[in-house]
């Protein structure tokens, strides 16, 4: 794991959601002085119980990354800053194109043109998503696979990848990008049942109903668990050489739908069946994905360390014990 944030001060955009808030409580337990910056809209996951246990060590700013006037003050005077307020799904991004637009991609060159004038000495370690390649060409996927969007929401994340590195290029600016995959784990966001299929699986398992695996249920997935993802933003921002690049998260072995559904019965007695693919997620569904993480791993010793079985069971333990604030 990551260390040296004992003398640095961090801005998270969205860090009251699900990887803002654990990337926080890492922070505050490294001594960083941490803010997070949210508008609180519980559709896009925010949550105070998520900070809950380090309310009093952090600074909260309840505005939006949406507000220019706002970034060109909150920017001023960080070390740090992990762009991660996003709108990450898919259907939304179909359905809500412009909305996506302002918060994935218009927020971001608003982020960057704030600390440009603002702080431009400044480090961003930007979220991104592996949904920027779209239906893999082979598999595993490395950073020089062609990318090829299938929905609005990788437009947006690609477009913004793209600011990125151009404020590197031309601005000397410290950025770098993480391609991230199927995240889970405590304090992920169960309510609203549109951010992923692992979140969806995740609450119908534990409200005892069935599981839903749509086509053949034989799709293959990488996951990694939040501290793999933590772990790996830290990295992100301490290790030397980085800017201007963008790298992928992923995990040694990819598990199909199938599987992910039968850990969930083993733990919480579920069942599962398959259904026909709804239209609309079939028009943007990218088949089988895992993501070629080497390149990230040879610059930073990251590799992540939780598999599935393991991590599904600490986030079943998590929401059982803490299940009427997040069901």
């Amino acid at each position: 794991m990551a260390d040296g944030f004992g003398d640095r001060r961090v801005l998270i955009t969205g860090g009251v959601g699900f990887i803002g808030s654990n990337l926080a409580i890492a922070l505050v337990e490294r001594g960083a002085a941490v803010t997070l910056l949210d508008c609180m809209l519980p559709a896009y996951g925010a949550n105070l119980l998520n900070v809950d246990s380090i309310r009093e060590r952090v600074t909260l700013n309840f505005s939006d990354v949406r507000d220019r006037s706002s970034l060109d003050y909150v920017v001023r005077d960080h070390d740090v800053i992990f762009s991660l307020a996003g709108q990450v799904s898919h259907l939304r991004s179909m359905i809500d194109p412009e909305t996506d637009l302002e918060i994935n991609c218009r927020s971001q060159l608003s982020l960057l043109e704030s600390c440009r004038r603002n702080n431009p000495a400044v480090q961003i370690v930007f979220a991104s998503t592996r949904q920027v390649y779209g239906r893999p060409d082979s598999l595993p996927v490395s950073e020089v696979h062609p990318c090829r969007p299938v929905d609005v929401n990788g437009i947006n994340n690609l477009a913004a990848e793209m600011y990125y590195g151009l404020y590197r290029q031309v601005y000397g600016m410290e950025t770098v990008s993480l391609r991230l995959t199927n995240t889970y784990g405590p304090r992920m966001d169960l309510r609203t049942g549109d951010k992923g299929f692992v979140g969806v699986f995740l609450r119908r398992a534990l409200e005892g109903r069935a599981l839903e695996l749509f086509g053949s249920g034989l799709q293959r997935r990488d996951f990694n668990y939040i501290d793999d993802v933590v772990d790996a933003l830290l990295r992100a921002a301490s290790t030397p050489g980085l800017a201007g690049g963008v790298y992928n998260l992923g995990f040694p072995r990819t598990y199909t739908l199938t599987e992910l559904a039968e850990t969930l019965a083993g733990l919480t007695g579920c069942t599962y069946r398959t259904v026909p693919f709804p239209p609309d997620l079939e028009a943007i569904d990218i088949g089988d994905y895992c993501g070629d993480f080497e390149r990230f791993r040879v610059a930073t010793g990251w590799s992540p360390r939780v598999d599935l079985q393991d991590g599904i069971a600490r986030t079943i333990a998590f929401f059982r014990d803490h299940r009427s604030h997040y069901l």
